[in-house]
C-alpha cells in the first residue's frame, strides 16, 4: 500500500509541476478548451492515466489530446504504444504538432470539436431478434 501511496504523490507533483510549466502550445489551447467552451465538454489538463499523464482530456466523451514538440519526432513508437494503450480503454487519441497550434489553431479546434460531437453521439443499440 505504501508504495502506491509513493506513486500517488510522485504523480500528482509531477502533474503539478507539468500544470505550472505548460508550453505556450499547451498554453493556447487550453483557452479554447477550458471551462466547457468546446461542446460543452469538460477538459482536464495534465490528466494522470496510468504511468504516464495526458496533455488534455475529456473524461465523459474519452478523448485524449496530446500536443507534441520537436522531441516527440524521435519517440514515435512510445507515442505510438502509449495511444493504442489509450485506444485499448476506450480513447480516441488527436495528436497535433506545438507549431500547429499557433499556424492552424481555428483547423484544430474544428479538428477537437468533430470528435467531440462524434464521441457525443449515442451508441446504437442491436435491434432484438
Amino acid at each position: 500500500m505504501e508504495g502506491q501511496t509513493n506513486k500517488r504523490t510522485r504523480n500528482e507533483q509531477r502533474q503539478r509541476t507539468l500544470r505550472c510549466n505548460s508550453t505556450d502550445a499547451e498554453r493556447e489551447l487550453w483557452q479554447s478548451l477550458r471551462g466547457r467552451q468546446m461542446d460543452g465538454a469538460n477538459f482536464r489538463r495534465q490528466h494522470p492515466f496510468g504511468d504516464y499523464i495526458l496533455d488534455f482530456a475529456c473524461i465523459e466523451r474519452k478523448l485524449a489530446i496530446e500536443l507534441d514538440g520537436g522531441q516527440h519526432a524521435e519517440a514515435t513508437k512510445y507515442d505510438d504504444w502509449r495511444t493504442r494503450q489509450l485506444e485499448q480503454a476506450g480513447f480516441a487519441v488527436l495528436r497535433f504538432w506545438n507549431h500547429e497550434v499557433f499556424e492552424n489553431r481555428e483547423g484544430i479546434l474544428q479538428v477537437i470539436l468533430a470528435a467531440l460531437q462524434e464521441r457525443a453521439k449515442p451508441i446504437p443499440t442491436q435491434p432484438s431478434p
